[in-house]
This record gives structure tokens, sequence and C-alpha cells, in this order.
């Protein structure tokens, strides 16, 4: 099997999408399977993900998923995990149904491994893919992508670290165990924090958890993704060992609120937003995030990530100022131009902004 990167039948997005196929993982994760009615094959680099916009009462609510499946197929697979308080993830968990649209936005994201590429290693591609909980989907997306250029001569050594409760909570467990078989240049290592029968050892990842896992992981580029603290502390390990933070890249969609921006809504300064092209004017709170404003007043804006790297939120500011946090989807004629995402964008004084 091989990655298909000429796509001779992409679709045209936004696209609508049926749900085809639907199955648990674990007792709190399902995957889909979406599908367009044209047999459209789809163009993506592994590690990116979608922007599904689903109906939910009387409104349409925007969330970004990790693509699981390999580019060039007629369907798109997406792996969601129940979240707690998760509107749209527990949605889709407990009611979205097999037959059921929904909306597909274009796929985007730079963390992928065709712009995120491996250094060689004497002729050799060397990999450390580290995750937790629904963070497996883009890097197990990536390790799939390189075992399936194999036949073209490109083989990566990859090594999957992936932490876990258990393996009854482990999304993916058979196919990583079934990947493991079958491919020797596929190294799994699971740390489960109740190994229970299992072979696999129990812990919680450490900078000594990571070197006894992965002895030559400074050999290795990482790729990382899962919960916000995770990241942050698998991030201090690799620093406090020493490892080339150049090799290193991940994923993240979890907001970021700053200080600055906390203290200045507790001072309650009001500022105005206007928007000419909808005839309306918000007021808002002064350091309160453009996309919460925009959202509490009504106004018809995506916003699916909130983080700041799928550029869904994107917006012009006319007139007045922002503070941005993230400019990662946007070009940098876009940035010169007053374009901003919303999502990272905090409130400095009166604004005029064109959706």
């Amino acid at each position: 099997m091989s990655v298909n990167t000429h796509v001779a039948n992409p679709p045209s997005y936004p696209a609508t999408l049926r749900c085809i196929e639907k199955w648990f993982e674990t007792d709190d994760c399902v995957s889909l399977m979406l599908a367009s009615e044209e047999s459209h094959q789809f163009d993506f680099k592994p590690g990116q993900f979608v922007t599904l916009g689903v109906n939910i009462g009387d409104s349409t609510e925007y969330r970004a998923y990790s693509i699981s499946s390999l580019p060039g197929q007629s369907c798109l697979q997406l792996t969601v995990k129940r979240v707690e308080g998760g509107k749209v993830s527990n949605y889709i968990v407990d009611q979205l149904a097999v037959g059921n649209e929904v909306e597909c936005l274009a796929p985007a994201g730079e963390f992928n491994n065709i712009d995120c590429l491996p250094r060689k290693l004497d002729g050799q591609n060397k990999v450390l893919l580290i995750s937790a909980g629904c963070g497996i989907t883009p890097v197990f997306a990536m390790a799939q992508a390189w075992l399936a250029e194999e036949n073209g001569g490109n083989e990566t050594d990859i090594t999957f670290l992936h932490i876990a409760r258990n393996i009854e909570q482990t999304i993916y467990f058979d196919k990583l165990e079934t990947l493991a078989a079958s491919h020797s240049n596929f190294n799994l290592q699971l740390l489960l924090k109740e190994a229970r029968e299992s072979d696999y050892p129990q812990g919680r990842l450490s900078a000594e958890w990571l070197e006894t896992l992965v002895a030559d992981f400074k050999q290795r580029t990482v790729y990382l993704c899962g919960p916000n603290q995770f990241m942050l502390d698998t991030a201090s390990y690799l620093e406090q060992l020493g490892f080339d933070m150049s090799q290193f890249h991940q994923e993240s969609f979890t907001p970021v609120q700053t200080e600055q921006t906390i203290s200045a809504q507790e001072e309650g300064e009001q500022v105005r937003i206007e928007l000419p092209s909808l005839g309306q004017s918000l007021e808002a709170s002064r350091g309160a995030l453009l996309a919460d404003a925009l959202e509490q007043g009504g106004v018809p804006i995506i916003i699916a990530c909130r983080s700041g790297i799928c550029g869904s939120c994107k917006c012009k500011v006319k007139v007045g100022q922002v503070e941005s946090s993230s400019h990662s989807p946007l070009t940098e004629e876009e940035i010169a131009q007053g374009y901003v995402l919303a999502c990272s964008s905090t409130l400095c004084d009166d604004v005029t902004i064109e959706i």
C-alpha cells in the first residue's frame, strides 16, 4: 500500500459529508467514516485536521478533529472522544448516526509529516511519536503514512509511545499491536496507569520513563499530541534531558488565556465592536477574546479549534487594535492586510471588524 499524493477527484469545500460507518474504539470514544455522495477522494497531509459543522438543535456548531485515515481514499476517518461538557464531541459520541450529514471545511494544520519532515540519520528517518488520550489520532495517521511508503523504499524507523489508563482505554490498541507485529520498523511502547495483567509497564510518563522506554530518543524527531498539561510536561522532560528542540513538533487544540486577558476583563472596561457589513454594533469587555464577543453577540462566524491553529475564525480588523497570540494559519500578506484570528485576539480598544 502507498499513499496517494495525486488525488484526481477532490471535493470542493465546504463539503457535505454523510456518516457511512460508526464504531466504538473504547467505551467513550468513537470513530466515524465520512464520505460524499459524489465519491470524492480526499487530499490532505497526514496529521492534519478538518473542521466539522454539526447541526445541534437550532444551530450549527463547529469543531476541529484530526484525520486518522490516509490521503487518496474515498472517505475520511475521524476519531472523537467524549469530553466533560463537550457539546459537539458528546453529541457525536452519543447521537450522530449512520446516515446523518455534517458540513466539512478544508483540511488544515501545520502539524503533519509533510511540513514537519524528520531528519535523516545514516540515510534513514527516525521518529518518536508521543501521545496520550485522543491525541493519538494525528500521530497514528502519520505512522500509517510512513509505513505505507515502505514499498517505495522509504522506510522510516518509528517508535510509538502512547500513554493511557489501561488497555481498555487505549484507542487503536488492536491496530497498534498489529502494526508492531507486522512491521519490524514499528516499535510500540505503551505506558499504562493500570497495567493489570498485561505485559506493558505501569507508571506515569517522566524523564526517567522516557529514557527507559526510548533510549535513543535524542536521535529521533519527536511528534507530540495530547492534553495540554501532558504536552507541557513532556516538552519539559525533553528539555531536561538535553533533547534538540529544533527536532520537536507538537499539536494542540487547547486555547490559552493570558494573565493580561484575565486581569483586563476583571477591570470591567467596555469597548465597542463595529460590524458595518452586518449593520451591527456590540459592546464587550476590554481584554475579552474577540471570538467570545462575536459569538455572544450572535455574529455568524465559525469558531472551531479555539486555539489559533485552524484559521476558521479569520476576520479583518479595519479600525482599532487587538492583541493576537497566534497567526499560525495566516499568510504574511493576510497579516499585513489586518487579518487576525478571533479566537486568539483580545480587544485593546474600539474596533471595526470585517467578517
